[in-house]
């Protein structure tokens, strides 16, 4: 290529410029630049700013509403926190109040428990009285059909009819309890 250049230089032609620019050629691209430009600039640009202003109020827009829904979330957040704050308190009561019901509830049954165990062991108590007495009567007249019958055998005649014998055995048999009792 050097070698082509130098060939026609040396010939005395002149090369012409590759950044030259014929006059003509310029005139008509910077006119059919301006007439490009305007048009874009007429028609183009205003509905592009139209657009971006649209898209900046709606950034703008979105960007309130976001704060405002924060805000809004907080203040949602600090009611929560309030109310379980508040619904962990009345658990703790409740807890409280049935763990005092609960106590209440144990010493009721303790005391109808004591008075139920009383009740019975006074009927207990009450129904061995009267066995033992309804026993000592039985052992009272079983020891007087003793007597009469040891003193039938040592006397050799039937003493059972006889009123006196009676009143000396009942007197014998009281005589027992009353060593008995003692």
């Amino acid at each position: 290529m050097f070698e082509l250049a130098t060939l026609l230089a040396a010939e005395g032609e002149e090369m012409p410029s590759v950044l030259a620019v014929p006059l003509d050629e310029l005139i008509i691209g910077l006119i059919a630049f301006l007439l490009v430009f305007g048009t874009l600039a007429k028609f183009v640009l205003p509905k592009i700013k139209v657009t971006l202003d649209e898209r900046a109020n709606l950034i703008e827009g979105g960007l309130e509403r976001a704060g405002k829904a924060e805000e809004e979330a907080a203040s949602v957040l600090l009611e929560y926190q309030k109310q379980l704050a508040g619904a962990r308190e009345e658990a703790s009561a409740i807890r409280t109040a049935a763990q005092a019901d609960r106590a209440a509830i144990v010493d009721e049954a303790r005391n109808e428990a004591r008075v139920a165990a009383a009740s019975v062991t006074t009927a207990a108590e009450a129904a061995m009285a009267a066995e033992r007495a309804q026993a000592v009567s039985a052992l009272t007249r079983q020891v007087g059909e003793l007597a009469l019958d040891l003193a039938d055998k040592v006397v050799g005649e039937a003493l059972a009819n006889d009123a006196r014998v009676s009143s000396t055995v009942d007197a014998f048999i009281a005589d027992l309890e009353k060593v008995a009792s003692k």
